[in-house]
């Protein structure tokens, strides 16, 4: 029987499989690709925000089949319905009763493909999904298979046809991921591997191989679930979200998930680095993504051209981590 140290060293190796397997269609985004993978392994959903053409639904269905987990995609628009994404209750004509009908939700990797489209309505219909890994329908609930991740994409806020998400989703994701334009070299290497032996807009996936399966990613959230985090290390994380909470610039601190979340992330970050146990550099290289979806700037911040990450990261410095 393997033990502890073991058990992690494997744990480790098998993240950085499934990043090289992902790297085999997405060429750089290390940083992304490295969140994403932090964000399975806590058991956590992902939005994902950047300009069109970056590459989110190809990381997406890159993570998907490199999981061989069954995925299902869902491309949000103004005029969709709750029960687009949940599904819905039929009459079935030959036994005159309700038949429920499952939406896309019900898979283990879902993509919600461009999320802020759709109106607040729509977007709230994911809520009792994502927390509670569950739908109700005509007052029947309906367990979602396990492992189940929401890997939502949106474009700028600022972006022609998009409504905001409301706070209380938000809130939801573990991790909100920032995906930027490749430097030269990497987006050379994104032309030249999309456009070998392809003659249209197909995404370059066939050389991605299946790492995981469905009963190894829900061993490996246990396992993750399991890393010592001390105390003095969870109360540093705790500091950091109060700090957001009476900080200049700041209209909305983050609430009590924040703080859930960078313990929950640097679990994940910990044992990606072969590690049992967390210090406060992995809480640290988990703030950004775990809190600038979680935090508010005030207009005048806004109106100096102020960002989230500007202050999340001021937070950061002022808040003194544990020496011992």
């Amino acid at each position: 029987m393997e033990n502890e140290s073991d058990l992690t060293t494997r744990a480790a190796e098998l993240l950085a499989e499934l990043g090289k397997a992902i790297g085999q269609a997405m060429v750089g985004q290390k940083a992304v690709v490295d969140q994403v993978i932090a964000a399975l392994a806590a058991s956590g959903h992902v939005l994902i925000e950047g300009v069109p053409g970056l590459g989110k639904t190809l990381l997406v269905r890159a993570l998907a089949k490199a999981l061989s987990l069954e995925h299902g995609r869902v491309q949000f628009t103004p005029d969709m319905m709750p029960s687009d994404i949940t599904g819905h209750a039929v009459l079935d004509p030959a036994t005159r009763e309700l038949r429920i009908v499952r939406g896309p939700v019900f898979t283990h990797v879902l993509l919600a493909d461009e999320i802020n489209r759709a109106p607040a309505k729509t977007q709230s219909a994911l809520l009792e999904v994502m927390q509670e890994y569950q739908v109700t329908l005509e007052g029947q609930t309906l367990p979602l298979p396990k492992p189940f991740m929401v890997l939502a994409t949106q474009n700028p806020v600022e972006t022609e046809g998009t409504y905001p998400l409301p706070e209380a989703q938000l809130d939801r994701f573990l991790f909100k991921i920032e995906i930027g334009y490749p430097s030269l070299s990497e987006e050379v290497g994104v032309v030249v591997r999309a456009t070998t032996d392809q003659a249209g807009d197909e995404l370059p996936l066939g050389a991605v191989a299946p790492v995981f399966d469905e009963r190894l990613v829900v061993e490996l959230q246990r396992f993750v679930a399991r890393q010592r985090v001390d105390e003095q290390v969870v109360d540093y994380a705790v500091r950091i979200v109060r700090a957001t909470r009476e900080w200049p610039g700041l209209a909305l601190g983050a609430g009590s998930r924040g703080a859930l979340a960078l313990v929950r992330g640097a679990r994940a970050v910990a044992l990606m680095a072969g590690r049992n146990f967390v210090t406060p550099d992995d809480i640290k290289s988990v703030a950004l993504p775990a809190l600038r979806h979680r935090v508010a700037l005030a207009p005048d911040a806004s109106l100096e051209g102020r960002t989230p990450n500007d202050l999340l990261a001021a937070v950061i410095d002022s808040v003194a981590a544990p020496r011992t």
